[in-house]
């Protein structure tokens, strides 16, 4: 049986979970951050992300710099985009205007953790209580075609997930504290914590 990893693990002071963090350009809880910061093993941002990160560290910029930023660069302020190209950021400029940044952010994160072979079975652990009441599946660059879920509220029996017909992004959990996810494509996990 595949070990099951505790996706807030990384918030635990014993958690030890590989992670990247994707920082986007909405504002998030600087409660988090640092712990999530200082665990993560790949760190980047979507275009106006980057103003996010900029300004939430303020002081101390250079303690927290982004392993790459991407996106057309329409949302990042030109110092803050100069700033993070002097101090040796990866920049990666993604001009297909039929995506999104977060979407183009997701294919490079894709393409940089592939060979970890990070796909297949995975059994979440959502029990610590510090799981938020949401959570949701969403399909990276190509539509997943087999998607069988358990222990969510709504789940998937060998489901295709596919922007514009179905993606699991409101979905909730049934309580077993485990979930369960067997996918042929990359999926990105998403899930609310609790303030």
């Amino acid at each position: 049986m595949e070990r099951a990893f505790t996706p807030l693990e990384c918030l635990l002071p014993a958690g030890n979970l590989k992670f990247c963090l994707l920082i986007l350009n909405q504002p998030f809880n600087k409660g988090h951050f640092h712990c999530l910061w200082s665990r993560a093993a790949l760190r980047a941002c979507a275009d106006g992300g980057a103003n996010r990160l900029y300004h939430v560290t303020e002081g101390s910029q250079e303690s927290f710099l982004p392993d790459y930023i991407s996106g057309d660069f329409d949302s990042i302020q030109p110092e803050v985009k100069e700033y993070y190209k002097v101090k040796g950021c990866e920049l990666i400029e993604t001009m297909d205007q039929d995506l999104t940044d977060f979407t183009k952010c997701l294919q490079i994160l894709q393409k940089k953790i592939e060979k970890k072979g990070l796909q297949g079975k995975h059994r979440l652990r959502v029990d610590t209580g510090l799981e938020g009441s949401w959570c949701g599946l969403i399909p990276i660059g190509n539509p997943c075609e087999s998607v069988t879920t358990t222990g969510l509220r709504w789940n998937l029996t060998n489901q295709v997930l596919k922007f514009g017909t179905l993606v699991s992004t409101s979905n909730t959990y049934d309580n077993s504290g485990i979930v369960t996810i067997e996918t042929d494509k990359p999926l990105l996990w998403t899930m609310a914590i609790k303030r």
